[in-house]
């Protein structure tokens, strides 16, 4: 696993009316602070990548369908550096992943529907600075083929 990536396995407590899932709390061990949280949509087999942040860590997980999160560590003083981590996040496998810093990453939704991916990032949002490094899905400095559709516009 990528130096500084945290995953916890999310439950989901059900009964007749419907069910819940928490998915941040300020209690538990890995939580920094709170920016703000976001909700993200993305159709079948689209790419969001890649992006990664110097200050925000982002709490990432997917309510609603699957995609395949993807991260790269690039940074010159990890222990991981060069190393790649795939996870299968979603309805049918509820998980949270928490990204540090100066990592790269981005999603694919895997489900025949369109996916929902919440982050709630600990820094806010700033629209004259943004925190947000990007690099198109199909870059040669990150060693991963995604298998891009190339009727479908990606990034």
């Amino acid at each position: 696993m990528i130096e500084g990536v945290v995953t916890k396995p999310l439950k989901q407590i059900a009964d007749e009316r419907g069910w819940l899932t928490e998915i941040l709390r300020n209690d538990w061990e890995h939580f920094k602070k709170f920016g703000q949280a976001y909700v993200t949509a993305a159709y079948p087999h689209i790419v969001k990548a890649w992006h990664m942040h110097k200050t925000q860590t982002d709490n990432i997980t997917c309510v609603k369908g699957m995609v395949k999160l993807v991260l790269y560590d690039d940074r010159k003083q990890s222990k991981t550096k060069n190393e790649i981590n795939e996870f299968m996040i979603g309805d049918r496998n509820l998980l949270l992943v928490q990204i540090p810093t100066e990592v790269w990453h981005g999603f694919k939704t895997i489900s025949e529907e369109y996916a929902l991916v919440l982050n709630v990032p600990t820094e806010l949002y700033n629209y004259s600075k943004p925190d947000e490094h990007r690099l198109p899905p199909d870059t040669e400095k990150i060693p991963y083929d995604w298998k891009l559709a190339p009727w479908l516009k990606h990034g």
